[in-house]
């Protein structure tokens, strides 16, 4: 597959979740997610172009990546219940996904509403300010940036993700499923208030807080899994 990455086996017939990377990320950001839903939930993660062994592929746009990642997925079995779960810049790649293909449930985690995205175009101004942002999301290691080959294979594609979140236009849609958003208490991006806005893309809204920053779902993987497994099992 070139668009998805299953990192656990699950057997035929298992309810399938659909993870779309933050900015910068890539697919194996949910290998412990897969793992920790293995064998009950089948996780396919998007690796999206221009990062490890897509690494020498064009990006492209929010609404592109969206529609191929759809169409990859249509040429795979069915599964029996599908869910997006977008974490960041995932989420709104996953929204987009949901109005092509409708999701059982869509889970937008650690993100701006389609219709509230908002970046700080200065970001791109210089590489000093696209580090001081990933230090403040806490997704890189200050270690990892001080080394030069290292930084020179995270800056390259999370650039030209925040160039595509910059030319988002933005969606007031709404989507014929539920969405559960998630957010950290402490997040700096994305307060309770933000992930709220998601209420206006569906009539059928959920949220849930959970204990730490952007990344929340690192330390809080057992409850995140927990809460999509419940989820999953609400819609058999």
């Amino acid at each position: 597959m070139r668009w998805l990455r299953r990192f656990a086996t699950t057997p035929p017939g298992a309810p399938r979740v659909v993870c779309f990377p933050h900015a910068g990320g890539a697919a194996g950001a949910f290998v412990p997610l897969a793992k920790e839903l293995a064998p009950h939930v089948e996780v396919l993660a998007v690796q999206y172009p221009g990062r490890q062994d897509r690494r020498q592929e064009s990006t492209v746009d929010l609404r592109t990546a969206a529609r191929l990642v759809v169409n990859e997925l249509a040429a795979l079995p069915p599964a029996p219940t599908t869910a997006y779960f977008g974490h960041s810049m995932g989420a709104i790649v996953a929204f987009e996904a949901a109005l092509l293909v409708r999701p059982e449930v869509l889970f937008a985690s650690a993100a701006r509403a389609p219709s509230r995205v908002d970046v700080d175009p200065g970001l791109l101004d210089s590489e000093q300010a696209l580090v001081a942002e990933v230090l403040a999301l806490g997704a890189t290691s200050a270690r990892v940036l001080a080394e030069p080959d290292l930084r020179a294979m995270v800056l390259p594609p999370l650039r030209s993700d925040y160039r595509a979140l910059l030319g988002y236009p933005g969606n007031r849609s709404r989507i014929d499923a539920p969405i559960v958003a998630l957010v950290g208490d402490a997040d700096p991006r994305v307060a309770e208030a933000d992930a709220l806005v998601w209420a206006d893309h569906t009539t059928d809204f959920t949220s849930r807080v959970f204990r730490g920053d952007h990344f929340y779902l690192i330390p809080g993987l057992r409850e995140v899994a927990r809460v999509v497994g419940a989820e999953l099992a609400a819609l058999v």
